[in-house]
Order: structure tokens, then C-alpha cells, then sequence
């Protein structure tokens, strides 16, 4: 079996070592990169089992599975396409993985949900809709969560513009950074921000890039202070979530998480 990632750019991608290291190299994993996103497509139909998709192709490639798991239909987006006797079939590991790290943070929630009568709902403020923001907005909503929508194109009237980022953070129990760059409304958070009131209470941030953080070590040295029950997750945990989450659907075998976090 070969599996391998598209996307573009993707020199820097630390899937190859995730891959390398969850299955001690028994599988190979190769870069496909090119601009031209049919050349990419071309090249996983003629000589892999299964590829990863990264920006800019995850809504191309949603467009050309031919079997869609029930996160992609939410999402309307893919990051993961496999070969299957029935054609192949599109999924969405950032679904798949944010979901995991949400439910490890609220499990008394996730095994009760919203019926369960015995906790409280989380509020989720999802910050950026873009493929990622998506799939995580849909992670938490499946969830049974309530969810709030933040982009910088308010292309719907239930999203939320960034000139209203702190009141909303304030109010959020967590909050999912997917804006590839820091907005200037983080340099305007206050320690009440990250309280959540006057009084402190359990908050949650993921960041989904890996990369340049926008949390950077300032705010992170706010938040700790203004608040020791708050907790920031960076993007290479959401990395190593989808990974996990996506590397066995190729395979069919769980990979080593230790050994994958080591590589991070």
C-alpha cells in the first residue's frame, strides 16, 4: 500500500514523519506537490491507495469522490480520499480529530449529550470558516454543542463579523482559532476576556496552524495569568488528531500515538 499528500505548498508538511513513525516506515508516504490539482489527482489514481488533501485542493477533491462519509456530507469538504472496491471515497480526518480532542476535554458531556440532562451545553466559538473551520464547527455541532460562526465574509446571517471576536470569546467555553493569520482583535483581549467575567472559569483554545501560531507567547502569558483554568492547544495536536484519526481509516490499523508525538 501507498499512500501520499497534495496540496500546495507542502515541502514543509510533517505528515511523511507522522506517517513514518505511527507504522515504523512498514508503508510508504510521499509528497505529491504541484499547483495543478487534476496533475495531483491524476497522480494518486494511477499509483496510491489513499492521499491526504491540504489547501488549496480540499474542496476540488470533495467534488471528485464518488462516496461521501457522513462528515464530508456536513462538511461539504475532504482532506482524505481511499481507494475502495466501490469507488473512492471521500473523508474528513479534521472532523474526525477535533472531535476527539473535544471529547477528551468533555467527556461527561459527550457520553450524556445534550438529552442526558447532567451537564452543562459548551459554547463554541469557531473562528474562521474556511475547509478547516468547517469540519471543526461540524465536529462540535455533532456533538450537540452550541455553536457560534466567525469569519472575516459574513456570506450567511448567522455568522458572526470579527468586530464582535472579544465579546464573543468572552462568553465562549471554547474557542477554535482557524485564521491563518493573527486578527488584530487578539491584541485587544483583556484579562476579563479570558476569565470569561469576573469570575474565572474553565476555557478551551485550538489553533489549527501549526506553523505561525497567532497565539503567540504574549497572549499566552496573558491568558495563563488571567486565568490558571484556561488551556491553549496548539495546531500540532489538531495535526496529530486528524493524523491519527486519518491514518487508520487508510490502513485499517491503529497507529502509535506515542511515536507520533515524539515527532512533534
Amino acid at each position: 500500500m501507498t499512500f501520499g499528500l497534495i496540496g500546495h505548498p507542502i515541502a514543509h508538511s510533517l505528515s511523511p514523519a507522522l506517517f513514518k513513525a505511527g507504522y515504523d516506515g512498514r508503508y510508504p508516504y510521499e509528497l505529491i506537490e504541484t499547483e495543478d490539482f487534476e496533475e495531483a489527482y491524476d497522480r494518486f489514481v494511477e499509483g496510491y491507495d489513499g492521499i491526504n488533501v491540504t489547501a488549496p485542493f480540499k474542496e476540488l477533491a470533495f467534488a471528485k469522490a464518488e462516496i461521501l462519509s457522513e462528515e464530508c456530507k456536513a462538511v461539504r469538504a475532504t482532506n482524505l480520499l481511499v481507494k475502495t472496491p466501490e469507488g473512492i471515497k471521500a473523508y474528513n480526518s479534521d472532523f474526525r480529530g477535533v472531535r476527539m480532542w473535544l471529547e477528551e476535554r468533555f467527556l461527561d458531556f459527550s457520553r450524556n449529550g445534550v438529552n442526558g440532562g447532567q451537564a452543562d451545553v459548551p459554547t463554541v466559538l469557531t473562528v474562521g470558516l474556511g475547509g478547516a473551520g468547517k469540519a471543526a464547527a461540524a465536529a462540535a455541532g455533532s456533538l450537540g454543542m452550541n455553536v457560534l460562526l466567525m469569519n472575516r465574509t459574513q456570506f450567511d446571517s448567522g455568522v458572526l463579523p470579527l468586530t464582535d471576536f472579544c465579546r464573543y470569546f468572552r462568553r465562549a467555553d471554547i474557542i477554535i482559532y482557524n485564521i491563518p493569520a493573527a486578527i488584530p482583535q487578539l491584541e485587544e483581549l483583556t484579562e476579563d476576556d479570558f476569565r470569561g467575567g469576573k469570575e474565572c472559569r474553565a476555557k478551551h483554545i485550538l489553533e489549527a496552524n501549526y506553523r505561525n501560531p497567532s497565539f503567540d507567547a504574549n497572549l499566552l502569558q496573558k491568558m495563563s495569568k488571567a486565568n490558571p483554568l484556561a488551556e491553549y492547544t496548539s495546531g500540532r495536536t489538531w495535526l496529530l488528531y486528524q493524523a491519527v484519526t486519518g491514518y487508520e481509516i487508510f490502513t485499517g490499523e491503529t497507529p502509535d500515538l506515542a511515536k507520533m508525538s515524539d515527532v512533534l
